[in-house]
């Protein structure tokens, strides 16, 4: 009897999962009205996404009617808007880590309330609770040109920040979204280090140079010049070694490194290194490899040239055209053209 029963809800049961399953696929899968969008901005190592979906104005009244005021709304339609990073930001002054976060925002006719909420899975604002509410912070919305779809897009975009903004109707609702620039790079140099890179002298160097440029984490960068060192001694990390002491205060120690560097160095070495100081902006410290080149290489044409470009960064056209006219008399002629137009762009007679 017992069997004859279980036989009977199974039999049930199977029936009604496949009706439900018969049901679902008569529905036919249409466009929806607000549609899928996603926009990504990286700034610096940080993907920034945001995920959203799109309603239309549609000729009605959007700010306090279709959408209230002093009321939690999923800043978009359908599912939870949500917004992700793949690295630490920084917003409104506070931390907010790496991960997806429901975005919500509440509106009044004077300033908005922007929330980022732990439960990004939620269906809308419809489930949303205030306790999972990772942050808080306010903003001014500003009149804007006519939007009719509501559209997300990232502005103002620098190598340490960029403004998101939420776009609809006659309004624009922007917020700050910035990023600790120098500690993403020397973290993910760290971590780079730990591989392949780790393995040559170029990755080490290369960390080391950056602490130098940047003028920050100077003691580890001394300890990355010095591994460079450790696995192939050359001008190139032993003046980076030089450039960090002499930041350090160390001018003695540095002075006789500077002049240890330049032993047995190619003309190609110093003037890979010349350039990596002037791509960094150290226009001085290029102009004194540049320098110490014509010194040791006096008949290359390239090494003048080399030192003429430095001049003209820095702003210097009398030495700039100086050294351009010392290297076009020693150029090859497939040279030749483009220094006598840089000479005639400087205003050489």
């Amino acid at each position: 009897m017992n069997s004859q029963l279980y036989y009977w809800l199974g039999s049930i049961f199977l029936v009604i999962l496949f009706s439900v399953s018969l049901s679902a696929q008569q529905n036919l899968t249409l466009p929806d009205a607000s549609q899928h969008a996603t926009v990504m901005q990286q700034v610096g190592l940080t993907d920034i996404k945001i995920d959203y979906h799109r309603p239309g104005v549609k000729e009605r009244q959007i700010w306090g009617v279709l959408v209230p005021y002093n009321t939690v709304w999923r800043a978009g339609a359908n599912e939870n808007t949500t917004i992700s990073f793949s690295k630490d930001v920084i917003i409104a002054g506070q931390k907010v880590p790496a991960g997806v976060y429901g975005l919500h925002m509440i509106p009044t006719e004077t300033d908005w309330t922007i929330i980022f909420n732990r439960d990004y899975r939620a269906w809308g604002s419809f489930f949303y609770v205030e306790a999972n509410d990772l942050m808080r912070f306010k903003v001014k919305p500003q009149s804007t040109d006519f939007q009719e779809w509501l559209m997300y897009s990232f502005d103002e975009v620098t190598p340490n920040s960029t403004t998101a903004s939420l776009n609809w109707d006659k309004l624009k609702i922007p917020f700050k979204i910035e990023i600790d620039l120098h500690k993403q790079i020397l973290d993910d140099m760290a971590v780079q280090l730990t591989g392949l890179p780790g393995f040559f002298w170029q990755g080490w160097n290369q960390a080391a140079m950056y602490c130098y440029v940047n003028s920050i984490n100077l003691e580890e960068g001394l300890k990355w010049a010095e591994r460079s060192i450790n696995i192939n001694k050359n001008v190139t990390n032993t003046y980076t070694k030089a450039l960090i002491l002499a930041d350090l205060n160390k001018g003695l120690e540095s002075a006789e490194l500077k002049k240890e560097a330049f032993k047995n160095a190619s003309e190609v070495d110093i003037n890979n290194l010349g350039y990596q100081l002037l791509n960094g902006g150290k226009i001085d410290d290029a102009i004194e490899v540049f320098q110490m080149n014509t010194e040791l290489y006096p008949n290359s044409w390239n090494a003048w040239d080399s030192l003429a470009e430095a001049y003209m960064n820095k702003g210097d056209k009398k030495l700039a055209i100086q050294n351009y006219t010392k290297a076009l008399g020693m150029a090859p002629e497939s040279q030749k053209d483009r220094i006598k137009g840089t000479l005639a762009q400087l205003g050489a007679k």
